[in-house]
Formats: C-alpha cells, structure tokens, sequence
C-alpha cells in the first residue's frame, strides 16, 4: 500500500496595491495592501515517510535548493513535530519575483502537513515568523493586509470576477534594496472603508487612485520592469497594469479569459524569454 499524501497549491499572490504607511523602531516596514491570487501557483506534495526531506523539480526549480534554509523545510519545522514526510516542491512561480513563490510555498506546506499529520496549524507568531506575506498565503483569499503582515482582514465586499496577465522579464530584485529605495516611509494608506466594486471597470478605477509604493525604488533598480508593465498596458481589454511586491513581476487586470490569453500569446510571442502566464483572479 502506498504512503498518504497531501497535496495543496501555492497560489501566486498578487498585491492590487501596496502602500507603505510606515517604519517600527526594529526596521520593519508597515503595510496597507490589497491582496489577490492568481489560480496557478506552485504544488506542494507531502507523504508520510521518515525523515524529512525536500524535493525540487518543476521548470522554475533552477537555482533553488533543498537547503536547512529553504521556507518548505522551515514550515514543516514550524509544528514542532517529530513526524517525517518527503516533501515535494512543484516550482511553477519564478523565484524572488514579487508573487509571493516563498512564502505561498511555507503555506502550502503547513496546510498539507497539517493535514498529514493530524495537527493544527502553528501559532500566528511562528507563522508570521516565516516571512510578512505567509499570513495572507495562508488565508489564501482575496484580503487587506496590514502591519507588518501580522493583520489580514476579509474585505468588506466581494470582488468582482476578473482574469489576470502576470509577466515577469526575469530580473530578481532584492526587496532589501526596493525598500532602501523608498523616497519616503510614511505615505497614506487605503481608505478606510474600502468600496463596495461590482465591475472589473470599478475595480480598476478604484485601483488607479492607489499606489504600488515599491513600483519606482524598482523600477530605478531594473528598469527593465517600466518595459513588462508597458507591453501590459499596450493590450487590448487591459484595465490596469502595476507592478505586484516588490518585483519585478508585473500583473494586468482584463475582464474575460479571452482577453487576458490572447495578451498573454502576444506578450510571450514578443518577449521570448519572459516568464508569462494568464489565470483567472482567484479571490
């Protein structure tokens, strides 16, 4: 009989805005974020089996490694448990490219284990010690985040369906630097109530009065970024096009799957080597 396994998908995380609203006195920055995910991600595969270990495969897997400091092995580490499992990372998001690959990967993980394992999940301290953005991975719905990632909140109001285009021009940027970058550290955040959006044209005007304040610390560092969110921009039947994270992947926002594949075909066909997909917004 074959060993039991859990499977869970690391969606791609994609922040609609990023506003940095401040500094704490240890460094950390303070955010206000509107968060989506896209329906395409990375595929974590836990089976029973002693000891733990990591393996690596999928067509972004170059470059990572099963190291003690890989976020799948710190997840797994973060029960505290003194079960085993072979872990399988199905790398299918880019590395270090503002769509939260990493710490969707230590959420996938602490689902499937969890349900491997029979164990509740770890604290909110362990988990949000992972990293800022696995809080928001792990509730896995469309959220505000806030703080330094600690706070995430069910929005208000459903969102409207909608499909997004992710492109990235396969540039790693150090988010270290992005935040060096900042020209300032206390900008406004959202509103505080956020509106009700019953249409992708409503949800991209609303959008366009926020801000991704990462977008030019990154672009000064890559520029190659300003040319990904252009080549969306230039697509018919795309509403908005901003950077997500930190970058350097850039996201467009188009109302029908139609529209959204065929910018992604023509985005590919003229950036070969970009990294390119097109999925529905999975709120």
């Amino acid at each position: 009989m074959s060993a039991r396994a859990e499977t869970a998908l690391a969606r791609a995380k994609v922040n609609l805005s990023l506003h940095v609203t401040g500094q704490r006195a240890d460094g950390y920055h303070l955010l206000d974020s509107l968060v989506v995910f896209a329906d395409l991600g990375d595929v974590i595969t836990c089976t029973g089996a002693t000891p733990l270990t990591l393996d690596l495969c999928g067509p972004e897997s170059q470059g990572l490694t099963a190291a003690e400091d890989n976020l799948v092995l710190r997840a797994a580490r973060a029960f505290g448990a003194p079960f085993g499992a072979a872990i399988t990372l199905d790398k299918r998001l880019p590395v270090a490219s503002g769509i939260g690959g990493g710490s969707a990967d230590a959420a996938a993980t602490l689902v499937a284990l969890s349900r491997l394992w029979g164990l509740g999940l770890p604290s909110a301290e362990t988990v949000l010690a992972l990293g800022a953005d696995v809080p928001v991975c792990l509730a896995g719905h469309a959220a505000r985040m806030q703080g330094v990632g600690e706070q995430v909140s069910p929005l208000p109001h459903a969102l409207p369906p909608a499909h997004l285009v992710l492109v990235n021009p396969r540039v790693q940027v150090s988010t270290p630097v992005v935040f060096k970058g900042l020209s300032r550290k206390d900008n406004a955040p959202m509103p505080a109530d956020l509106p009700r959006l019953s249409t992708v044209a409503e949800l991209a005007a609303f959008l366009a009065t926020q801000r991704n304040d990462l977008e030019a610390p990154a672009l000064q560092a890559e520029p190659v970024i300003g040319l990904a969110k252009a080549a969306l921009g230039a697509q018919a039947g795309c509403y908005l096009a901003r950077m997500s994270g930190s970058g350097a992947t850039c996201f467009g926002l188009f109302a029908d799957a139609q529209s959204a594949g065929a910018a992604a075909a023509a985005i590919r066909a003229a950036y070969r080597t970009w990294w390119v997909e097109a999925a529905a917004m999975a709120t």
